[in-house]
């Protein structure tokens, strides 16, 4: 059932991404609201789609591309979603086997995740294989709209690789992507933490990360049913108040070992708190065995994290027509547009002590160091938000990016 006074049903995916929700239920932010969550959690994206769109959920902690997906008709069962806020930037991994690594570092791959060496390698091993007429090589994603997706293609194509040609790609949950990488069923996958980091303990290699190719790449987002959202305003309002309290404790370097430990329990993600605290501390391992600290890797609340940003709802939105998914036409841009609602987020925050952005949208890719910006709360501070090839994308001129990247590679 759902109303005003029922419980919030909110679905999951075991991430740590998963935290701000994880903990606005279990630290009482939520309660503090006068709200009860009710959370579900799922190992598919596949299936926390549906079930927002049979009404079994009220919102999602869901990937950033999938609610525009919905809403452009691109999914099965498509139901009208919008996303008021941002679960956080960053936290995916692209992770290879042990063998595939070995031979990328042998053509010049780097153990500092450098994504220029380690794309060019890449290249030179598909190449490689293909004049030995060996094998293709598959990496796994999570779902064809994600940003896993979107990020690994970008990569590619920079080193002229085409994806699904050169490099086969697969859909797997994210929780199964270690063990289809230690079983030889794929070669390599781009996820979530901590399952990269996990994979890299039994032996796999992580080759570069999604803060390596977009630094502040949006990642989950908080996706509402639009029926729920217009029926319950003042929950929906409450809702984005307890989480991003949350994101602020998540990000918090004092509450670091007891959000390790929470997200390491059962009911989240069930693995050893030593290695999701190390994550969290955006610390991964690195293929000659060492450690290596990654700025920007995880952040859940910094830099306007939680801001449902439309430059990343629009740059999102071009990997679809990029890729085929989507027909560009005024009516689509229109619609993905229209999925991300700042303004229902800086109406929830209105009067709060957390820095809300002045503009709804930005040119990505433009800061190449940190700057300050204009705040009604006071100063925030964003980027640098660059991607790895220097490529800037400005949602004004949507039609002159999508045309310098679609060239045929």
């Amino acid at each position: 059932m759902s109303g005003p006074d029922a419980p919030i049903r909110i679905g999951y995916i075991p991430l740590l991404d998963a935290a701000p929700v994880l903990v606005a239920a279990r630290k009482g932010f939520a309660a503090a609201e006068g709200l009860d969550l009710a959370l579900v959690r799922e190992t598919s994206w596949a299936t926390i789609r549906d079930r927002l769109a049979v009404g079994h959920l009220d919102a999602a902690h869901i990937l950033a591309p999938m609610p525009i997906a919905a809403n452009l008709g691109l999914t099965p069962m498509p139901s009208p979603m919008v996303v008021p806020m941002t679960l956080g930037i960053g936290g995916n991994t692209v992770t290879v086997s042990r063998a595939l690594w070995q031979s990328l570092a042998a053509q010049g791959a780097r153990p500092d995740f450098d994504p220029a060496a380690a794309a060019a390698a890449l290249a030179a091993e598909v190449r490689a294989r293909r004049s030995a007429g060996g094998a293709t090589l598959t990496f796994g994603i999570v779902h064809a709209f994600s940003t896993h997706h979107y990020a690994l293609a970008y990569w590619l194509a920079h080193a002229g690789i085409q994806p699904g040609r050169d490099v086969e790609l697969t859909v797997l949950p994210p929780s199964l992507m270690e063990a289809a990488l230690a079983g030889g069923h794929i070669d390599g996958f781009c996820a979530g933490e901590p399952w990269g980091s996990l994979a890299a303990e039994g032996g796999a290699a992580i080759l570069t990360t999604g803060a390596h190719i977009w630094r502040t790449s949006p990642e989950k987002v908080l996706g509402v049913r639009a029926a729920w959202a217009e029926s319950n305003p003042d929950a929906l309002a409450r809702l984005l108040r307890a989480v991003c309290r949350a994101a602020a404790w998540c990000d918090a370097a004092e509450n670091r070992a007891e959000l390790a430990a929470l997200l390491a329990e059962p009911a989240a993600v069930n693995r050893p708190a030593a290695v999701i605290g190390r994550s969290l501390a955006r610390r991964l391992p690195t293929p000659d065995g060492g450690e290596r600290a990654v700025a920007d890797f995880l952040t859940f609340a910094d830099k306007a994290a939680t801001f449902p940003w439309l430059s990343h709802a629009l740059w999102l939105y071009t990997q679809m027509v990029r890729w085929g998914q989507a027909e560009h036409s005024p009516a689509n841009l229109a619609l993905a547009r229209r999925t991300y609602r700042p303004a229902l987020y800086r109406a929830a925050l209105a009067g709060l002590d957390l820095p809300v952005p002045a503009a709804n949208a930005k040119v990505e890719g433009m800061l190449d160091r940190a700057t300050p910006v204009g705040s009604p709360s006071g100063t925030l501070w964003l980027g640098p938000d660059g991607f790895f090839d220097g490529r800037v994308f400005d949602p004004d001129r949507i039609d002159a990016y999508i045309a310098a990247v679609s060239d045929p590679i």
